[in-house]
């Protein structure tokens, strides 16, 4: 058996493989188990790391050996890191397969429900149904219009006639204006006195001569 096949679970050659699914999750745990290897490596590095410096100048024995272990656990994690790659690749692309598998069925079943609702069809009775509908609502559009037009129940006059008698009202009205106008020119306009206007008093007059000299007298003064 292969190691995926191990890894998944599979069964011998007449054994059915494992669903994209349980591949998926099983994907996830191994990747869980790696992260956790990975934080435990990490703390033996540092553990060593410490144990070496402590014994740099004390004991070099135990400092070497300390590095060795530093250096095995390194290797260890960089494995990991590899093959954490590679597993992500896989459960990415495993994933995408699945995704791809729903579309497709979900696209295969929308397909055969269009086939199923088109199978009682016939394009060309869709075609008269059609024609059928635009006559019955030009229909419905002519009768609209008909009952919409205003009916006069025989009211129709001549247009031209009200016109004609609608202009000799206007001339009534206008030579009626011109009589009122005419009759108030001979109405008798009030006369024009005879006498003539008082004169102004004589006492104004030497006023007003008496105020010229006493400006002049004023104006000599300064």
């Amino acid at each position: 058996m292969s190691v995926f096949g191990k890894l998944f679970g599979g069964g011998g050659k007449g054994g059915k493989g494992p669903s994209p699914q349980d591949a998926i999750q099983k994907l996830r745990d191994t990747e869980e188990m790696l992260a956790k290897k990975q934080d435990f490596l990490e703390k033996k590095i540092d553990q060593e790391l410490l144990t070496a410096k402590k014994n740099g100048t004390k004991n070099k024995r135990a400092a070497l050996q300390a590095l060795k272990r530093k250096k095995r656990y390194e290797n260890q994690l960089t494995q990991i890191d590899g093959t954490l790659s590679t597993i992500e690749f896989q459960r990415e692309a495993l994933e995408n397969a699945n995704t791809n598998t729903e579309v497709l069925k979900n696209m295969g079943f929308a397909a055969k429900a269009m086939k199923a609702a088109h199978e009682n069809m016939d394009i060309d009775k869709v075609d008269d149904l059609m024609q059928d509908i635009t006559e019955q609502q030009e229909l419905a559009q002519e009768i609209s219009d008909a009952i919409s037009k205003p009916v006069g129940f025989g009211e129709e006059f001549d247009e031209d006639e009200l016109l004609a008698e609608l202009d000799e009202l206007e001339q009534e009205e206008l030579d009626k204006n011109l009589l009122e106008i005419g009759g108030t020119e001979d109405a008798h306009l009030p006369n024009v006195p005879s006498t003539s206007l008082p004169s102004r008093p004589a006492k104004e007059e030497e006023d007003e001569e008496d105020m010229d000299e006493l400006q002049r007298w004023a104006m000599e003064a300064v």
